[in-house]
Protein backbone atom coordinates (compact mmCIF):
# COMPACT_ATOMS: atom_id res chain seq x y z
CA UNK A 1 0.00 0.00 0.00
CA UNK A 2 1.36 3.48 -0.80
CA UNK A 3 1.68 6.22 1.50
CA UNK A 4 -0.23 9.25 0.14
CA UNK A 5 0.98 12.51 1.68
CA UNK A 6 -2.00 14.50 2.95
CA UNK A 7 -2.45 17.70 1.62
CA UNK A 8 -2.61 20.86 4.05
CA UNK A 9 -6.48 20.94 4.00
CA UNK A 10 -6.64 17.16 4.85
CA UNK A 11 -4.62 17.39 7.96
CA UNK A 12 -6.46 18.06 10.93
CA UNK A 13 -6.05 21.13 12.15
CA UNK A 14 -7.79 23.70 14.87
CA UNK A 15 -9.53 26.67 13.51
CA UNK A 16 -9.91 28.66 16.59
CA UNK A 17 -5.92 30.37 16.99
CA UNK A 18 -3.78 28.93 19.44
CA UNK A 19 -4.33 31.52 22.98
CA UNK A 20 -1.25 30.61 24.36
CA UNK A 21 1.14 31.73 21.26
CA UNK A 22 -0.82 35.13 21.32
CA UNK A 23 0.41 38.49 23.29
CA UNK A 24 -1.76 39.15 26.21
CA UNK A 25 -3.93 41.71 24.41
CA UNK A 26 -4.46 39.06 21.77
CA UNK A 27 -5.69 36.42 23.78
CA UNK A 28 -7.66 38.67 25.78
CA UNK A 29 -9.43 39.77 22.54
CA UNK A 30 -10.40 36.38 21.73
CA UNK A 31 -11.37 35.10 25.08
CA UNK A 32 -13.12 37.73 27.42
CA UNK A 33 -16.80 38.24 26.89
CA UNK A 34 -17.66 40.96 25.29
CA UNK A 35 -20.24 42.70 23.20
CA UNK A 36 -19.39 44.89 19.95
CA UNK A 37 -22.09 47.56 18.76
CA UNK A 38 -21.74 49.62 15.78
CA UNK A 39 -22.32 53.37 16.03
CA UNK A 40 -24.01 55.56 13.15
CA UNK A 41 -20.66 57.51 12.69
CA UNK A 42 -18.60 54.14 11.99
CA UNK A 43 -17.22 53.77 15.47
CA UNK A 44 -17.99 50.72 17.48
CA UNK A 45 -18.60 50.78 21.22
CA UNK A 46 -17.47 47.85 23.30
CA UNK A 47 -19.14 46.69 26.45
CA UNK A 48 -16.19 44.89 27.91
CA UNK A 49 -16.18 42.03 30.30
CA UNK A 50 -15.71 44.57 33.45
CA UNK A 51 -18.94 46.29 32.70
CA UNK A 52 -17.57 49.54 31.06
CA UNK A 53 -18.46 50.88 27.74
CA UNK A 54 -15.45 52.21 25.50
CA UNK A 55 -15.49 53.36 21.94
CA UNK A 56 -13.03 52.55 19.84
CA UNK A 57 -12.56 54.57 16.28
CA UNK A 58 -11.00 52.30 13.69
CA UNK A 59 -10.05 54.81 11.17
CA UNK A 60 -8.60 56.71 13.82
CA UNK A 61 -7.09 53.83 15.39
CA UNK A 62 -7.97 54.58 18.73
CA UNK A 63 -10.24 53.57 21.92
CA UNK A 64 -11.32 55.50 24.58
CA UNK A 65 -9.99 52.92 27.43
CA UNK A 66 -7.48 53.81 29.44
CA UNK A 67 -4.62 51.17 27.68
CA UNK A 68 -4.86 53.00 25.00
CA UNK A 69 -5.74 56.89 25.47
CA UNK A 70 -2.80 56.62 28.48
CA UNK A 71 -0.25 53.63 27.08
CA UNK A 72 -1.14 54.41 23.61
CA UNK A 73 -1.36 50.47 23.65
CA UNK A 74 -3.45 48.81 20.59
CA UNK A 75 -5.70 47.36 23.44
CA UNK A 76 -8.53 44.45 23.74
CA UNK A 77 -10.72 46.55 22.62
CA UNK A 78 -9.72 47.44 19.15
CA UNK A 79 -8.20 43.89 18.81
CA UNK A 80 -12.11 42.78 19.48
CA UNK A 81 -13.81 45.11 17.10
CA UNK A 82 -10.82 43.84 14.07
CA UNK A 83 -11.93 40.56 14.77
CA UNK A 84 -15.45 40.87 14.58
CA UNK A 85 -15.64 42.67 11.30
CA UNK A 86 -13.62 40.04 10.06
CA UNK A 87 -15.40 37.28 10.93
CA UNK A 88 -18.51 38.78 9.97
CA UNK A 89 -20.39 38.98 13.27
CA UNK A 90 -20.53 43.23 13.09
CA UNK A 91 -20.27 45.20 9.72
CA UNK A 92 -17.30 46.82 8.89
CA UNK A 93 -17.07 51.12 8.92
CA UNK A 94 -19.30 52.31 6.36
CA UNK A 95 -22.06 49.24 6.21
CA UNK A 96 -24.79 47.78 8.27
CA UNK A 97 -27.26 44.25 7.88
CA UNK A 98 -29.71 44.79 5.45
CA UNK A 99 -31.25 42.81 2.46
CA UNK A 100 -30.43 43.71 -1.48
CA UNK A 101 -33.46 45.04 -3.31
CA UNK A 102 -32.17 43.48 -6.34
CA UNK A 103 -31.38 40.02 -5.53
CA UNK A 104 -33.03 39.50 -1.94
CA UNK A 105 -29.08 38.53 -0.75
CA UNK A 106 -29.05 39.45 3.04
CA UNK A 107 -25.74 40.76 4.27
CA UNK A 108 -23.78 44.16 4.73
CA UNK A 109 -25.23 46.88 2.75
CA UNK A 110 -23.87 50.70 2.74
CA UNK A 111 -24.97 52.59 5.50
CA UNK A 112 -25.97 55.24 3.42
CA UNK A 113 -27.91 55.23 -0.12
CA UNK A 114 -29.02 52.05 -1.86
CA UNK A 115 -29.52 49.34 0.14
CA UNK A 116 -27.22 47.47 -2.44
CA UNK A 117 -25.00 43.73 -2.11
CA UNK A 118 -21.75 44.18 -3.38
CA UNK A 119 -22.57 42.23 -6.26
CA UNK A 120 -25.38 44.42 -7.41
CA UNK A 121 -23.61 47.77 -6.43
CA UNK A 122 -23.19 50.00 -9.52
CA UNK A 123 -20.88 53.05 -8.95
CA UNK A 124 -20.68 56.27 -11.54
CA UNK A 125 -18.80 55.98 -14.43
CA UNK A 126 -19.44 52.21 -14.64
CA UNK A 127 -20.43 51.14 -18.31
CA UNK A 128 -23.87 48.92 -17.97
CA UNK A 129 -25.63 47.23 -20.88
CA UNK A 130 -29.31 47.84 -21.59
CA UNK A 131 -31.29 44.31 -21.35
CA UNK A 132 -34.18 45.06 -23.61
CA UNK A 133 -32.36 47.35 -26.13
CA UNK A 134 -28.15 46.28 -25.85
CA UNK A 135 -27.41 49.55 -25.85
CA UNK A 136 -24.35 50.78 -23.29
CA UNK A 137 -24.53 53.99 -20.85
CA UNK A 138 -22.52 55.48 -18.22
CA UNK A 139 -24.13 55.11 -14.89
CA UNK A 140 -24.34 58.83 -13.31
CA UNK A 141 -26.03 57.57 -10.09
CA UNK A 142 -27.95 55.08 -8.17
CA UNK A 143 -31.01 56.83 -6.56
CA UNK A 144 -32.36 55.61 -3.29
CA UNK A 145 -35.63 55.52 -4.37
CA UNK A 146 -38.15 52.86 -5.78
CA UNK A 147 -38.65 52.75 -9.21
CA UNK A 148 -42.27 53.39 -8.78
CA UNK A 149 -41.50 56.37 -6.85
CA UNK A 150 -39.44 58.25 -9.40
CA UNK A 151 -41.13 60.57 -11.91
CA UNK A 152 -39.79 60.21 -15.48
CA UNK A 153 -39.84 63.60 -16.93
CA UNK A 154 -42.61 64.87 -19.26
CA UNK A 155 -43.63 60.73 -19.23
CA UNK A 156 -46.74 61.54 -16.80
CA UNK A 157 -45.63 57.89 -15.25
CA UNK A 158 -43.03 56.55 -12.44
CA UNK A 159 -40.25 54.53 -13.97
CA UNK A 160 -41.84 51.88 -13.33
CA UNK A 161 -44.95 52.32 -15.07
CA UNK A 162 -42.95 53.53 -18.05
CA UNK A 163 -44.02 51.31 -20.85
CA UNK A 164 -40.49 49.73 -21.63
CA UNK A 165 -39.76 48.98 -18.04
CA UNK A 166 -43.02 46.34 -17.76
CA UNK A 167 -42.32 43.14 -16.17
CA UNK A 168 -39.18 44.69 -13.89
CA UNK A 169 -39.83 44.63 -10.28
CA UNK A 170 -41.55 48.33 -9.03
CA UNK A 171 -39.32 48.33 -5.94
CA UNK A 172 -35.82 47.98 -8.10
CA UNK A 173 -33.78 51.43 -6.78
CA UNK A 174 -33.63 54.24 -9.33
CA UNK A 175 -30.47 54.31 -11.86
CA UNK A 176 -29.63 57.54 -13.59
CA UNK A 177 -27.48 57.12 -16.58
CA UNK A 178 -26.11 58.21 -19.93
CA UNK A 179 -26.03 56.78 -23.28
CA UNK A 180 -22.23 56.09 -23.45
CA UNK A 181 -22.70 57.99 -27.30
CA UNK A 182 -23.37 60.98 -25.98
CA UNK A 183 -21.47 60.64 -22.45
CA UNK A 184 -18.89 63.34 -23.38
CA UNK A 185 -21.50 66.25 -24.66
CA UNK A 186 -21.62 69.02 -22.43
CA UNK A 187 -25.06 68.50 -21.25
CA UNK A 188 -26.27 64.94 -21.97
CA UNK A 189 -29.68 63.78 -21.18
CA UNK A 190 -29.97 61.39 -18.40
CA UNK A 191 -32.36 58.64 -18.30
CA UNK A 192 -33.90 56.31 -15.79
CA UNK A 193 -33.79 52.79 -15.40
CA UNK A 194 -34.92 49.97 -12.44
CA UNK A 195 -31.59 48.24 -11.80
CA UNK A 196 -32.56 44.90 -13.05
CA UNK A 197 -33.10 46.24 -16.32
CA UNK A 198 -28.84 47.38 -16.65
CA UNK A 199 -26.66 44.54 -16.38
CA UNK A 200 -22.52 45.47 -15.72
CA UNK A 201 -20.32 45.26 -18.24
CA UNK A 202 -17.24 45.17 -15.88
CA UNK A 203 -15.59 48.33 -17.54
CA UNK A 204 -15.77 51.64 -16.40
CA UNK A 205 -15.08 55.21 -17.80
CA UNK A 206 -12.18 57.21 -17.54
CA UNK A 207 -11.84 61.43 -17.39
Amino acid sequence: MTDIEPSAADRKTALAPDLRAMPDRAARAWAERMAVRPLPDGRYAVDSESGATYVVDPDAGSCTCPDSTLRGATCKHRRRVAIEVTTGRVPPPGRRRGTCPVCGEAGFVPADGPPLCPACELEPGEVVRDRETGDRLVVERVRDERADEVVVPDAGTTVAGYPTNEGYPAGDPVVEAVYLRAWREEEPRVYRFPHSRLSATGTAMLE
